[in-house]
This record gives structure tokens, C-alpha cells and sequence, in this order.
């Protein structure tokens, strides 16, 4: 898994290098073995953007990319989509991508995060709950008999792709823990606690990140789909 994401990451237009941070042995070892590169990290961060704060402190760079390692089919024109804004915006420090939600199934799955933005598409909260509601719509539970109309553009999912400007990442480091990051389980909260400004820009490309059996057997299927048969 961790070579095909380096080998996507590696064909995006934008970016000059690529490495995977870990704190494992294991992953070192896969990784050199193809001819990758990795770092070895502290085991105490408690979030990948931590660990990619350690990597990148003694770097010469400008706007980091942090891809996740549970990613194998993650399309590389979306990290072009989000380094684009930090190279046009000097004012943005972090950006990340959205995708149309278009079935009650994934509105409800609670391994998919979602995102509402603002006027200027700026996130205003992450949760793995349905937001926004729509009280006068759906019961307690959004059940089959409750409307759900995929084309309406309120219901988003987050993909876990974020850019960022090395100096942001250098501050974010010295940030503690906050409270609705470890309510919701999502590192991005304490950015937003922190009082800093996420831009989102949509994208039509989505991704599948592996949180469970269910999501490693739909990339198997969609790997099959596309990789000529020996």
C-alpha cells in the first residue's frame, strides 16, 4: 500500500519530492526496498501533521503536502489542486479538497469525514457525523424514508489531502491537543481551535482512503479493475 500512495504522490506536477514519515521499522524497510525514501520519527507524535513538522523543520521548502499512507489510489491531479491556491495566495497557509456527497450510505458512514465551508470556502467544522442537518427533513436517524437529495450541493466529503506553507507547519507543531480534536478524532479541529483559516476547493476525483476490511476489498476490486491480468 505505502509504495503504490509514493508512486501516485510522485506523479503529481507539483511537487519536487516526496518522502514517507514513520515510526516504524517495518515501513522504513518496505520503503527502502523500493528505492523510496523515508524518515524515521519520534513515536510520540499523536498526528501525522506532527510527524511531518519533524521531517520538514530542517528542510529547505516552501509548501508541504501531507498525503496519507492509507491511500493506494489517491489521483495526483489533487494534490496539483491544492498546491495551486498557495502558489497564487501568499495570505493562505493550509488547504484541503471536498467531493459531493451522492449516496445516504456514505452521508452516514462514520469512517467518512465530512466538511461544511463558509461563503469564501473556508472550513467551519469537520465531523464523521452527517453535517450540516437538516432538521425539518430527515428524523432522529435518516432513515429510508427520509429525503435525501444527493444533487444538493450541502453534503461534503472531506478528503484527507492538506497543503501547507512550512512556516504554518512549524507553529502548528507547538500547538497542544484540543478539545473537539479529541472528541471527533480529527487533527484539523485544533487547527480550526487554534483560530487558523482552512481553505477548501472542491474537486470532482475522489479517494479511498483504507479505514477498515470493507474499503481494502474496494481497492482490491478497483486495482483488479484496472491492472491487466498475468
Amino acid at each position: 500500500m505505502v509504495q503504490r500512495v509514493f508512486e501516485q504522490a510522485s506523479k503529481a506536477k507539483s511537487v519536487s519530492e516526496v518522502i514517507v514519515a514513520t515510526d516504524d521499522a517495518r515501513i522504513l524497510e518496505v520503503v527502502n526496498n523500493f528505492g523510496g525514501t523515508a524518515i524515521m520519527t519520534s513515536t510520540n507524535h499523536t498526528s501525522g501533521t506532527d510527524r511531518i513538522a519533524e521531517v520538514i523543520s530542517d528542510r529547505e521548502c516552501d509548501i508541504v503536502v501531507n498525503v496519507q499512507g492509507d491511500e493506494p489510489l489517491i489521483p495526483p491531479e489533487n494534490i496539483d489542486r491544492i498546491v495551486c491556491p498557495l502558489m497564487g495566495d501568499t495570505s493562505a497557509s493550509i488547504v484541503t479538497l471536498k467531493i459531493l456527497i451522492k449516496t445516504r450510505e456514505e452521508l452516514m458512514d462514520r469512517n467518512v469525514t465530512k466538511v461544511v465551508v463558509d461563503n469564501s470556502n473556508a472550513a467551519l467544522y469537520f465531523s464523521k457525523a452527517p453535517i450540516p442537518w437538516d432538521r425539518d427533513e430527515w428524523t432522529d436517524e435518516l432513515t429510508q424514508n427520509s429525503t435525501f437529495d444527493p444533487l444538493k450541493p450541502f453534503w461534503y466529503k472531506h478528503i484527507g489531502l492538506y497543503a501547507y506553507r512550512k512556516k504554518f507547519l512549524m507553529e502548528f507543531g507547538g500547538l497542544p491537543e484540543s478539545g473537539l480534536e479529541k472528541i471527533e478524532k480529527l487533527e484539523q479541529l485544533r487547527i480550526l481551535e487554534s483560530g487558523f483559516k482552512i481553505k477548501v476547493i472542491e474537486t470532482d476525483l475522489d479517494s479511498i482512503g483504507v479505514d477498515c476490511e470493507a474499503d481494502l476489498e474496494m481497492i482490491e476490486k478497483n486495482l483488479a479493475a484496472v491492472l491487466p491480468s498475468k
